[in-house]
Formats: C-alpha cells, sequence, structure tokens
C-alpha cells in the first residue's frame, strides 16, 4: 500500500460552537495521508501515473473553507468526503485536524480529531 502524506497543512477557517470563533475564525493544522497505487509513477516518473499533492491541497482547502461547522469532527469528515470524491484513485485517507487556539482554559499545544475513511 502507497502513501501520500501532507503534514501541517495551515489553513485558516471559522469553525467551532462558540460565536467568536465563527465571526474572528483561526488557524487550524491538518495532516492527510492519501493511499494511491503509484508504482507506475515511480518507473515512469510522470506526474499522470500518481495523484498530485498539489491538486489535493486545492481540495482540502476549498472542502475545508467553504462552510462553517460546529465541530472539528464534521469539518474533518466533509474534507475526507471531498477528496475521495474528487480523485477516483485515492483508495483510503487519514486525517488529523488541530485546533491549537480551541477555546479551553488550559494550557495545550491543540485539540485534535483523527478519522480514517475508504471507498
Amino acid at each position: 500500500m502507497d502513501k501520500i502524506t501532507i503534514k501541517n497543512l495551515k489553513i485558516f477557517a471559522y469553525h467551532g460552537v462558540n460565536p467568536e470563533e465563527k465571526e474572528n475564525g483561526q488557524d487550524f493544522y491538518i495532516d492527510l495521508d492519501y493511499y494511491v497505487n503509484i508504482a507506475k509513477a515511480c518507473h515512469n516518473d510522470s506526474i499522470d501515473d500518481t495523484v498530485s499533492y498539489a491538486k489535493v491541497v486545492k481540495v482540502i482547502t476549498r472542502a475545508f473553507t467553504a462552510e462553517k461547522y460546529n465541530l472539528i469532527e464534521k469539518a474533518a469528515q466533509v474534507t475526507a468526503d471531498a477528496v475521495l470524491d474528487s480523485f477516483e484513485e485515492i483508495f483510503r485517507v487519514d486525517i488529523t485536524l488541530k485546533k491549537p487556539q480551541a477555546p479551553v482554559n488550559a494550557e495545550f499545544d491543540y485539540m485534535a480529531v483523527s478519522i480514517s475513511r475508504e471507498r
């Protein structure tokens, strides 16, 4: 099983249950692994034989910022669905969605949700 990784993709969005989160927005970070057969690309050295991470980043960004969600769980699901729907060659995605500015009265690096989805 071949995997391509996108790590700590920073996207500004308006997700959260508090009104100020939907009004002011904040930075989120996405780690996404997508599973695709890259054997042909390894031999041919052609972008046409893989799924370009640049194209995947565009899909992630568009899906993640299209709406305002209360829960990062929902935002992660919508993002996973968009990647799978956009690229039939991808058969599985693993996403970790990090929210470093979550409105929690405690010291932490980030709150996160991780999901795996496949066809």
